[in-house]
């Protein structure tokens, strides 16, 4: 048991020299309000004076104090070690220099926070790191920290009680962690901000120790008996009463073992029952077995946290790969992972696939199969055709002779035209392929080839060289749809297996007209017999030289009129020719835009993105370049590495402890 706290010692300084506290380990926060009696309980139990004193804010910033028992001089002697001084005390920030007068280690903690905080009274959240080594101490490890306030005083910042609010709770919200709650004997119990600060975060007290200092101030006809027994404020962990030097004691210089023994005389004076379980000597005793036992409580947890972390630093780290050493094989090996992993995420073979939105390959057959598709399969082959439209057709394509039978040349204009609306939405296929096949840089950059984004301008530069690649294969892309189109724009095939028989459509029209030419005949009789019976009502009642002749050539042009059944007959075949050819091209289109995006664009891109990238990369003058680390993944690395180091000396000095010292 005895081994836990320098135990534990090692542990702390192992994480404090990558200077992160991503373990919590078991400590005492010693927690009080300002002149509250924190300094001379510190300094009773290490039996020296070596802490700054002076009225105000004296504690600026954390001191973090090691007490190492050691063996006597004379024992130390006989094992040969090198250090003669009986006690002696080493900073973190002073390497390898060794403190044998408290005076100066008092002097030194002074300049460390002077030099951090300045000299006003600001407060400071960076640790000062003390290691005391005596015959006279029990291991243990200690967290002083910067006395509660609450008005700004001289030159102090306006929020200096928050500031010292937020410090005390970064450090008492450790679970791992014990709060040594000091309070004045003349002050009352039940306003102490210290035990406030401790309920906040231990509620039901299991890690806190409560400390009545000063008990010799006390009113005369009063006592602290009450407090000290648990009947005002009930602590868990106990109450234990101190008596601190007087500033009369210290401008004296009375030693604090002379102090000490003052002390325990005052206690079976004034508390008889007591004396035994109060000051400082029990304090430092009660301490060390409280952080003992702590410790072994804490392990098992500890020990898991280790390893959890070692495996997430391991991978982190390698993550950010190796430095490197050979530009040359670097380059060619991040060009061909990224060429292989574009390729398979065409062809849905990528390790790394998203389950959030399509992507690569799925994505484009989504495009082909089903945007496009659904597009075309949306047009109207009459759509933008109106009757009229069908039937100026005809008449322009007769000339001045009216015609027997429905002209082709009018069946092939308007068809085209038809045919010309599938040339937009095939174009807008292959830009949405494009847009698709931009997207996958990026895609395969963050997934699947992590070494990119260790060489930010060789991710700029393979970016670049894909794009340009995409760019130039655009335009000829388009322009083969253009042929597409073209192509059925080039010759109406008539004789196409799946086109209606022109024979049976002919012997369908002629059919209709000769029933229409009876209809018409019968028609224009009664007609021409009611047109001959209103021209004599006319002349009977009408002179011809009355009113103005008439100019037929000025006579308007009806937009719309009723169609003669011929007519009718005339426009109904022409767009049932329309639509069956305009099937015929569509379903040809939607077939061969495909595999032209594909052949021109997709597997073009596939097939020479490899050559293209070293092509345009693997150049001498280029290499230091491209392959120039970020700063960010440079310290990353190297901070991530010194985390693992550390964690893995934490894992050798945990393994080292035996199970017997747990349990």
């Amino acid at each position: 048991m005895e081994a836990l706290i320098p135990f534990i010692n090692r542990l702390q300084e192992v994480f404090l020299t990558v200077g992160a506290e991503v373990i919590q380990l078991p400590q005492i926060v010693v927690v009080g309000s300002q002149s509250s009696g924190k300094s001379s309980v510190l300094e009773s139990i290490v039996g020296r004076d070596f802490l700054p004193r002076g009225s105000g804010i004296v504690t600026r910033r954390p001191l973090v104090l090691q007490l190492v028992n050691v063996a006597p001089p004379e024992e130390r002697r006989r094992t040969g070690n090198g250090i003669k001084a009986e006690e002696w005390g080493t900073f973190l920030h002073c390497k390898n220099k060794i403190f044998t007068d408290f005076v100066e280690i008092r002097q030194e903690i002074q300049s460390e926070t002077d030099r951090s905080t300045g000299a006003n009274k600001g407060i400071s959240p960076e640790p000062i790191h003390l290691k005391i080594f005596s015959p006279h101490v029990l291991n243990l490890t200690l967290v002083d920290l910067p006395g509660i306030t609450k008005v700004p005083v001289g030159d102090q910042p306006d929020d200096i009680e928050q500031q010292v609010r937020e410090m005390i709770l970064s450090y008492i919200s450790n679970p791992n962690s014990l709060i040594l709650s000091v309070t004045a004997a003349n002050t009352d119990l039940a306003t102490s901000e210290a035990l406030k600060l401790a309920r906040e975060v231990d509620p039901e007290g299991r890690r806190t120790l409560a400390v009545v200092t000063k008990l010799d101030l006390m009113d005369a006809g009063t006592d602290a008996m009450d407090v000290l027994m648990g009947r005002v404020i009930p602590v868990k962990l106990g109450i234990i009463g101190v008596v601190n030097r007087s500033q009369h004691d210290i401008n004296t210089q009375k030693s604090l073992a002379q102090a000490l023994q003052d002390e325990q005389d005052f206690l079976k004076r004034h508390y008889p029952s007591l004396a035994s379980r109060s000051g400082a000597r029990y304090l430092a005793r009660t301490l060390n077995r409280l952080l003992m036992h702590h410790i072994r409580d804490c392990l098992p947890e500890l020990k898991t946290r280790v390893t959890v972390l070692s495996a997430q630093y391991q991978g982190l780290l390698s993550s950010y790969g190796q430095p490197v050493e050979d530009h040359s094989a670097t380059l060619l090996q991040i060009v061909t992972k990224f060429a292989s992993e574009y390729c398979n995420t065409i062809e849905g073979t990528a390790r790394h696939i998203t389950t959030s939105e399509l992507c690569g390959g799925a994505r484009i057959c989504y495009i082909f199969h089903e945007t496009f598709g659904r597009t075309l399969k949306s047009i109207d082959p009459l759509s933008g055709l109106t009757t009229l439209d069908i039937l100026t057709a005809i008449r322009n394509a007769t000339g001045p002779r009216p015609a027997l039978f429905v002209p082709e040349v009018s069946f092939e204009l308007l068809v085209k035209r038809q045919i010309k609306r599938l040339e937009e939405p095939s174009l807008r296929c292959v830009e949405l392929v494009h847009e698709e096949l931009q997207k996958m840089i990026q895609h395969c950059s963050s997934y699947s080839t992590q070494e990119l984004l260790r060489f930010p301008k060789l991710h700029d530069s393979i970016a670049e060289v894909v794009t340009k690649l995409l760019r130039k294969r655009l335009p000829i892309t388009n322009e083969m749809v253009h042929h597409l189109v073209a192509i059925e724009l080039a010759y109406i095939n008539t004789k196409h297996p799946d086109f209606m028989d022109a024979a049976q459509v002919s012997a369908a029209v002629n059919s209709a007209q000769a029933e229409a030419v009876q209809d018409s005949g019968r028609r224009w009789k009664s007609d021409r017999a009611a047109e001959e019976k209103a021209s004599e009502e006319k002349t009977a009642f009408s002179s011809p030289s009355r009113g103005p002749a008439v100019n037929l050539l000025d006579a308007p042009v009806p937009v719309s009129r009723r169609l003669t059944p011929r007519e009718q007959l005339d426009c109904e075949v022409i767009q049932q020719l329309i639509k069956s050819y305009f099937l015929i091209v569509r379903k040809r289109i939607q077939d061969s835009v495909p595999k032209t995006v594909m052949h021109f664009l997709v597997n073009f891109v596939k097939e020479h993105l490899q050559s293209e990238l070293v092509g345009r990369l693997y150049r001498s003058p280029l290499l230091q370049e491209l392959l120039t680390e970020s700063a960010d993944t440079a310290q990353q690395r190297k901070e991530a590495a010194s985390m693992l180091e550390a964690l893995q000396k934490a894992s050798n000095i945990i393994s080292e402890t035996r199970e017997t010292q747990l349990w």
